[in-house]
């Protein structure tokens, strides 16, 4: 239960949030500090199940997944051996454990949930016909990429991830890393080549 004390000093518990980088977080979470932890959840609880629900197209998997990895992070957080590493290691885990239920059964091909909450981009119902059909027609192709390809496509075009961090969170090359992404845009341009 909050104490009066406790609401009072709640803008002083944001500021600690913002202040504090993820390194000195994943320190003190380490040392058994959960309100450091939580605040790393907090920061990325989103772009981790942003990841997923790209890769997986479900949200109810992209919700497992977060909650899951999230899990697995407080268990073998003192398991990590640079506390700069945490947000890499994130998108690493989550990576995998999509890549893995895409391996355990192929997806049903659906349409992106996303792509439906894109809205009224220019004001116009035919505009928005068309924004609705570009990205109906993207999902559809990221799903005809291979897991690996979409993972890597999306790490780097979604996410902003250097090719080394995605080669890091893949277990692979740059080398290979830049392949699979240069083989995703070439069949996403030409998938895509209607609406330029």
């Amino acid at each position: 239960m909050t104490s009066p004390a406790d609401i009072g000093s709640q803008p002083a518990a944001d500021a600690w949030e913002v202040v504090l980088d993820d390194a000195t977080l994943v320190a003190r979470a380490r040392d058994g500090d959960m309100r450091a932890f939580e605040v790393l959840v907090r920061r990325y609880q989103g772009p981790m199940y942003r990841l997923a629900l790209r890769i997986l197209s479900s949200r109810g998997d992209a919700e497992d997944v977060v909650q899951e990895v999230f899990l697995t992070a407080w268990r073998r957080l003192r398991q990590l051996r640079e506390n700069a590493a945490f947000v890499g290691w994130l998108y690493r885990t989550t990576t995998n454990r999509c890549l893995n239920i895409i391996r355990a059964r192929r997806p049903v091909a659906e349409a992106d949930p996303d792509s439906r909450e894109s809205g009224d981009a220019a004001g116009s119902p035919e505009r928005a016909a068309q924004v609705s059909e570009q990205l109906l027609a993207l999902a559809t192709a990221l799903k005809r990429l291979t897991p690996e390809q979409r993972a890597c496509w999306l790490l780097r075009e979604v996410h902003g991830r250097s090719y080394e961090e995605i080669a890091e969170a893949m277990g692979t090359t740059q080398t290979a890393v830049r392949g699979r992404i240069a083989r995703a845009r070439a069949q996403l341009a030409e998938v895509m080549a209607p609406w330029k």
